[in-house]
């Protein structure tokens, strides 16, 4: 299959599971990973009408997306890596999404630079449920508290919860953990599953999917 596709093929299984869920069509928005891959791979997604882009690292992004942007302004790029603070500036300038806010010192590092900058990405909080040591993420029984830091104390306007689950593990339960989690925080986003579990995640109530794999191939 080429990338027309099996972009294609997951845009059908997005569309099944939505039905499946007994969610309304378009309710789920799909967010393709090109992380690792350069701008010449990333043209055909675009030509097939894929405007959601997610990455990994700031400086890989700075390397082939501002181009690509200034050619497609509707495109919206994600930020799904982990977030230096020194690279916040980066960060704020590029991305329209930031999905991995994690602690208070990045927070703090974007309320400046969105003041500074004028721009103001959509901010989700990366939530780690299976707390894993090796993996970003605020405990889950912190993210309500760091939710209302964020609002009350920044200043900073929280859109949604993020969330990738042990890779060993059932997702099903570190999905619905999110879910509960946004009810409590008052968000409305939650970008959860990825090419091996997105229509678990779908069931479970993703607003968006993460997927890379499965529409650009093996990296």
């Amino acid at each position: 299959m080429d990338l027309q596709e099996r972009l294609n093929e997951v845009r059908s299984r997005i569309a099944a599971a939505e039905r499946q869920a007994g969610r309304p069509a378009g309710s789920v928005q799909l967010v393709a990973v090109s992380k690792t891959f350069e701008a010449d791979a990333i043209g055909p997604a675009i030509a097939a009408g894929q405007r959601l882009f997610g990455e990994n690292r700031v400086q890989e992004s700075q390397g082939k997306w501002p181009d690509l942007k200034s050619e497609h302004p509707d495109v919206e790029l994600h930020l799904i890596g982990p977030l230096q603070s020194n690279k916040a500036a980066d960060a704020v300038a590029l991305f329209d999404v930031i999905e991995t806010v994690d602690r208070e010192k990045i927070a703090r590092a974007l309320a400046e630079e969105m003041k500074r900058q004028g721009r103001t990405p959509r901010l989700y909080v990366q939530v780690n449920t299976g707390l894993e040591p090796q993996k970003a993420g605020i405990a889950p029984e912190d993210a309500p508290g760091f939710v209302a830091l964020c609002r009350d104390e920044l200043g900073l306007s929280i859109d949604g919860l993020m969330c990738i689950p042990p890779a060993e593990e059932n997702p099903g339960p570190h999905f619905a953990l999110l879910a509960k989690l946004a009810l409590k925080c008052s968000v409305e986003k939650l970008s959860m599953g990825m090419s091996g579990d997105y229509e678990t995640a779908i069931a479970f109530g993703a607003t968006s999917v993460r997927v890379g794999s499965a529409i650009f191939g093996a990296r």
